[in-house]
Order: structure tokens, then sequence, then C-alpha cells
């Protein structure tokens, strides 16, 4: 009956996937309608007139663009539990935001709709293209081991039980379709715990006798459950454990730095990796095909998008472009309109087009994360690439890192640079040698890096600095941001978080 039901979903799905590919434009204006009528009785669809149904540059030219900041008013009053605020009804469950380390945590709403036509649309979009692209991974014969974080009381509602706050990979565990658990592994008293260590040790011990054929998750919480089986279990490496592991589904960070790593882990012809994009404010894109980089768009799961082009970041009212409007190898900053009742909000990714046909992207970075002390605009991208560079030069392989700018000392005659501070699994036998490699991929990919790296007049050579191991657990764990899907900034223009770990090593 599973077997019949799962055959019947991918082939539903791959047609779906197939109409949104060859119809974008129609599909887009189609959700951006739908959202507009069922919003159109909450007080944003009365303030901006939705029951009108607007056209895409009517919505453009009433609706405002707003940060988190600017929309938190409405949100703060939507997670105290007014109804009909944002999107219809009142809104029980809430993503913790967990793309960004600073104190100040971001409550994104979860509408029964933004889970059912997006975060599990699209896990039946995932499952579908991996039986297709990859068919050797025999992703249904047995189970998938998801790696998550937790969920906890509304801090506004506490007293309410069925209002809660958490990982957004946790809110998608707790409401998952009972088809969908049934193909899953731990059982969620294990997947939710709360402590990270006591988590990846219970969830160690359960999964050594299951029959794991595919991982789901963050690679850096990953590669840390990977290590514990191999280790309880006695292995030389995990497909002794589990030898229908065939594939890896995994997002959050870039997987550039990491898969030199994962292959010695999982040192398998059978292994494959797909990739996908998947936030607290939606499920956004994913790989759909084999040995890829690209990331298809998702455009019929319940999200009509904008994008800012990149001199338009800063304005206060930036000008919009729709998806017919983008161009080919431009970096824009990603505008959504969402069916949890987020309007054309800044989510504060970068993206840059690969494809106009069907429309596919690159994660490029952060709006606030990226190196341009001295006008050399690096960005995460080009972090990614040149660390994996290195890496592949010098036999290394990264668990994780950060940079930050080494800025001008009035008091002498220092040029700037960038210190990158490294933690190594497998460290290169000259760390010169990886910084030279760095260096060069990063002027072979940026201009604006390379011209202030001639003859080290504006930059200086990097910096390299070997973190100890487990110097970026210990910071995450400082700021109470261990496990799920938190992750060290990998870029930034202050030293603030470069400090607080070199304190710590």
């Amino acid at each position: 009956m599973i077997d019949s039901i799962l055959t019947w979903t991918v082939q539903r799905r791959l047609a779906s996937i197939d109409h949104f590919r060859q119809n974008p434009h129609e599909v887009q204006a189609r959700v951006l309608q739908e959202l507009l009528l069922k919003a159109r009785t909450t007080e944003w669809g009365q303030r901006y007139g939705f029951a009108d149904a607007p056209s895409a540059g009517e919505f453009a030219q009433r609706v405002p663009v707003s940060s988190y900041e600017e929309l938190y008013p409405a949100i703060e009053r939507v997670l105290r539990g007014e109804p009909d605020v944002l999107w219809p009804g009142t809104v029980q469950w809430f993503a913790k935001s967990s793309g960004t380390t600073n104190a100040r945590s971001k409550y994104i709403p979860v509408t029964r709709e933004s889970l059912q036509e997006g975060h599990y649309r699209a896990g039946r979009d995932m499952t579908a293209l991996a039986t297709v692209i990859y068919p050797e991974s025999r992703v249904l014969s047995g189970k998938t081991l998801s790696l998550g974080g937790t969920h906890a009381p509304n801090p506004f509602r506490p007293l309410e039980a069925e209002s809660r706050v958490g990982d957004v990979s946790a809110v998608i565990m707790q409401n998952l379709p009972s088809w969908a658990e049934f193909l899953r592994t731990p059982p969620l008293e294990l997947a939710l715990l709360d402590e990270w260590e006591e988590k990846i040790e219970r969830i160690a011990r359960h999964v050594l006798h299951v029959n794991v054929a595919a991982l789901a998750g963050v690679p850096t919480w990953m590669i840390m459950l990977l290590r514990r089986v191999t280790e309880l279990a006695g292995a030389d490496n995990i497909t002794e454990v589990w030898p229908n592991l065939g594939l890896f589904l995994h997002g959050a960070v870039a997987f550039g730095p990491y898969r030199e790593l994962f292959r010695q882990l999982i040192p398998s012809e059978q292994m494959r990796y797909l990739e996908i994009y998947n936030a607290s404010e939606g499920y956004i894109a994913l790989q759909d095909e084999p040995d890829s980089e690209d990331l298809l768009l998702l455009l019929d799961h319940g999200i009509y998008y904008e994008f800012i082009p990149l001199e338009q970041f800063d304005a206060e009212n930036p000008q919009t472009l729709t998806l017919e409007q983008v161009e080919l190898g431009q970096t824009y900053a990603l505008v959504m309109t969402t069916n949890a009742g987020l309007w054309r909000y800044k989510i504060g990714d970068t993206v840059r087009f690969t494809s106009l046909a069907p429309y596919r992207i690159r994660i490029t970075g952060r709006t606030k994360h990226f190196l341009n002390a001295f006008g050399e605009e690096v960005v995460i991208e080009n972090a990614d690439a040149a660390i994996a560079a290195a890496c592949q030069a010098t036999g290394a392989t990264v668990r994780d890192y950060t940079a930050a700018p080494i800025y001008f000392d009035a008091s002498d005659t220092s040029r700037g640079g960038h210190q990158w501070l490294v933690e190594f699994s497998t460290a290169p036998q000259q760390p010169a040698d990886f910084s030279t490699i760095l260096d060069q991929t990063l002027r072979q990919l940026n201009s604006d890096y390379d011209a202030k790296r001639h003859r080290d007049l504006a930059l200086g050579p990097p910096l390299l600095t070997v973190a100890s191991s487990g110097a970026f657990t210990r910071w995450l764990a400082s700021k109470g941001k261990l496990g799920g899907q938190h992750k060290v900034p990998r870029l930034s223009n202050s030293r603030e978080i470069m400090e607080e770990i070199l304190q710590q090593l």
C-alpha cells in the first residue's frame, strides 16, 4: 500500500514540477492572486486593497518592501495570538530563525498553508526528483535519518500549550503527515531533544541497527553523528553500518568545503548528494540535476518572488524586479510574499541566476554577511569556493571557518587584510600553501578583490589562523546556539565574532 502511494506521489509531483518549469510566469501570477484572495479580509489585506486583485505592478506600488524589523510590530501581535493580522486566523507555530547568531531571535510565522503547500509539497518534490536523478541511491529502500532542532512554548503565550516556537526543522518534524513520519528515523522523542550532546549520543545508539538509506540535515552536525555511529559500531566507516546508504539531502550551509570530508566518512561509489534551500520563511529551491550546484526555484509552493538589484540593496524604497525581469549572472536580494503572511519580505539572502529556462539559482550569501571593508566585495559564494579549492589542492578538510577584516592601524603604515579562522578536520601539511591557494582562487573569482590585492597595495595576503578542535562548537554553545540549523557566520565586516572566538582559543 505504502509503495503504491509513493509511486503515485512521485509521478504526480514530477508532472507538477514540469508544469511550473514550462509556465513560470503564469504560475507565479496565479500564486500572487491566490495569496491576495486568501488574505483580503485580514488587516493588511484591507489596508492595501487586496480585494481589488491588484496586478503585480500595483501590488509593488501599494505594499512596502519590509525587513524583519519593519514587519516585527505586526509579527509580535501575531505571536501574542491576535488573529487576522497578516494571514487569516490565529497562527500557532513560529520558526525561531537560526540564520543568524545575533542575540535577538527572529520569530517567523508558520501557517497550516505554509506547511502543507510549501514545506511538505517541496519535500515530496525532493523525493520525486531524487528517485529520478539518482535512481541508484534507492532513497525509498530504507529510512531517512533526519537531524533537526527542537521547539518550546511560545514565550508570548507561555500558558497556551498549542502555540510553539522552534527551529523550522523541528516545526516540520512535529507536524509531519503519517506517511512521511513512517519513512524517517529517529522517533520524535529523540529527534526533538533539546540538549545537543545527549541528542547525538542517543540518536547514534538508536540508529545503529536501523536500515538507513538517506540522510537529511546540516553538514556540520551530521558529521558529528556519523563519527559517533561509526565509533559505536567499531567500524572503519559508516558504509559498514549502513550498506544501503545512498543519499544525503543537505542544506543551510554550502557543501563545497565539506565535500571531501564526506567522501572520507562515506567512501561509497553509490553515495549521492542533493542540495535543498529550505528557510524558516519557506521552501525556496532544490537541486534538480545530478551533481549540480544550481537549484531549481520552486514557483508553485505558496511563495511569490521579487528581486532587488545589487545597487538597490540599501535604498529606503528599493525598486524590485519580477521573475520576468531578472538577468543571468546578476546578484539579487530575495524578496518573498508567502502563505505565512510575509508581505514583500526581505529574507536577507542573495542569489544569482544561472538559468532562465527553467529558473535556477545559486545562493551567493547574505545581504549582511560579506567582506567589503576595503571595496573588495567578497561574498560567501566566493569564500566557499576558495576554501574548497584550497582543500582540494592541499588534501585538507575543513570543519568550519569564519573571516573578518584586519583594519588599517593608524599608528603605522600597515595594510588592510582578511583574517581567516579555520578549524580543520585534516590540517594541511603546509598551512602557507592553503593560504596561497585561498588567495589565488579569490583573485580569480572576484575582480574587486584582485584589484585590491594588486601589488599588495590595499590588501595584504590573507592571514590564516588555525582554530583548535571544537572552537566553533564551543562558541555556538556559549551563545545558546548549539545544534539544529545554527551556524557561525562565514563573513563579517566587523571583528566582533572573530574576537569572541579567538578569546576562547
